[in-house]
Order: C-alpha cells, then structure tokens, then sequence
C-alpha cells in the first residue's frame, strides 16, 4: 500500500484541538508539554481552551497547529507501528510542510516548533509594514486567474485544487481583484480572515528573516518522501529544504499540483494528521475517488484500526 501524509495549515486551529490526544496517548502529552518547555509559554492551555483570538494570532496558531499535528502523528504512531512503512509520502499545506518534515525525522519537533513560531512572528511584521489581504476565487481556471492577477497586480498565492485559487497583495488591489474575478464569473469569491498578504512578495522581509534562523538548524534527508509546495516535487537535501521553505512565504503552494504527483505514484490511500478536514476537502475535487482519513482525535486512531 502506498500511503500519502498530510499536514494542515494555518486555518485550521480551533479551541479544544488535541486535547483528547493529551489526555489519552502518552505521545501527545509528550509533545504538548515539549512544546510549552521550548516555547516558554502555555501553548497546551491555548489550544485547549483559547482564548480565540490569542489562538488566531499567526505567531500563536502556527506552533499551535504544528503541535498539535506531531502530538496527532505520535499517537498515530504509537497506535500503527510500523504497519504503514513501505512506501510513503507526506505534504503539509504550507506552514504543515514543517509538520511534515517533524513526520518525515528531516527536523526535530524542537527546532521545528521554535522557528515555527518565529516564522509567524516574522510573517505578522512584515503584514504591518505592508498591509495587505488574501481572497479564495472559486469557479475560475487558472488562466483566468493569472489574467485577473496581472491586471490588479496581485499574485496567486495557492493553487488548492480545481476551481479553488487563492490570491494575495495589497488590500487595495486584492479589493479590486475580487470585483474583477466575481464579474468574469466566479461562483464565489471570499475574503480571508488573515493578517497579511501571505505567500506574496510583500513577505520577502520575512523570507529573508526566516533564512538566518533556518541556516542554524540541522536538516536531515527525510525518511518519508517529502513532496514539496514550491515545485511539487520530491526534496531530499538539507540545503534544497532549507531553500524551499524560504522561498515557501513568499511564494505559491502547489497544493493541487503536489497531490496529483502522489497519485501518479499509486497512491490511493492518505491520512490528514492534525486539525480538521479541509485537506480531505481539497482532494475529494482533486480525485473524488482517493481516501483521505482524518486522524485527530482519539476514536480516530481507534476507527482506523479497523480498515
């Protein structure tokens, strides 16, 4: 069987988020408490009972969400062994690319939760020199997404799978794009709740940041296949990973593009590890007929045993 992993992005926070895992598998509790030690603060509390809008906070729900995923993996681990090991595969969806890496023993939880944390702190700065917004564009190809883009000077910012295109800038322009996408007929265009203009070039300050502090740890090749957002193709080297997830906050994900390459490897079997489903959302448009169980709470882990 070959299996892909998949790790949430930011988005997918919410109050309570792990703490069944916590309170049932050693694993996760491990985790949650490294978490709180390296960071210095009571991220377990934040995750389970909020408050919400310190949790949505880009530098709080990054680690967050990237603590909660490995507490998520760990317990899946523990509960599976080594029962899905022969040939893997594993993507997180822009910030759960280091969730992926954490999965895949390329970086330690503890350097991954750290610089995780600082990533969003950069990305929040960077959001306040030069303000800016993110919309969803649904119904529309591509192309006619680059067009609209290039008249409002915006950028796409992720590519999630057919019909579903992100796009980010300037708060200006991104008001402009919406006009502009929603009277070329697209089903529906939403306005993000985020902070900033992510995966745009109004985050190179951050890009440029987050490269000083990736350049002090250690990355190892990955153990699983880790697919990248840059290019949607397999990385291997410490310097090429490194690379990617500078290039990652400033750039678009190739989400829709990563998953039709593990399907062009045979694999039709994926577990979303971490908070919520919107990753099994994206592939039911990709290929209706892949499976995608969802692996965050306890009676997860007890369900799966059965298949």
């Amino acid at each position: 069987m070959v299996v892909g992993f998949l790790f949430a992005g930011q988005g997918a926070q919410y109050i309570g988020m792990g703490q069944d895992l916590y309170e049932s598998f050693p694993e996760s509790k491990k985790i949650f408490d490294k978490a709180d030690e390296v960071l210095g603060m009571p991220l377990s509390r934040l995750c389970f009972q909020g408050p919400q809008e310190e949790l949505t906070k880009t530098n709080n729900c990054q680690p967050a969400i990237l603590t909660m995923s490995i507490a998520a993996w760990e317990a899946f681990s523990s509960v599976h062994g080594t029962r899905y090991t022969v040939q893997n595969y594993a993507a997180g969806l822009s910030l759960g690319e280091y969730s992926a890496l954490v999965a895949a023993k390329a970086m330690s939880f503890e350097d991954a939760v750290s610089v995780v944390r600082k990533r969003g702190q950069f990305m929040e700065e960077e959001a306040q020199k030069f303000p800016g917004k993110m919309a969803s564009v649904l119904g529309l190809g591509l192309e006619l997404v680059r067009n609209i883009c290039q008249k409002t000077n915006t950028e796409i910012a992720n590519i999630n799978s057919p019909g579903q295109i992100v796009i980010s800038g300037e708060a200006k322009a991104i008001n402009e794009a919406v006009k502009v996408a929603r009277g070329s007929g697209a089903k529906k265009v939403i306005l993000l709740e985020v902070s900033g203009a992510f995966h745009s070039s109004l985050m190179k300050g951050a890009s440029l940041k987050l490269a000083k502090e990736l350049e002090k740890l250690k990355i190892n090749q990955p153990q699983i296949t880790l697919i990248s957002n840059i290019n949607a193709q397999p990385v291997e080297s410490s310097s090429e990973i490194k690379n990617n997830l500078i290039q990652q906050v400033a750039s678009a994900v190739l989400w829709e593009d990563s998953m039709r390459y593990m399907l062009s490897r045979k694999t039709e079997n994926f577990f979303e590890i971490g908070p919520g489903k919107v990753l099994k959302g994206l592939m039911r448009r990709i290929d209706e007929n892949a499976q995608v169980t969802n692996i965050e709470k306890k009676e997860d882990l007890l369900n799966c045993l059965k298949l």
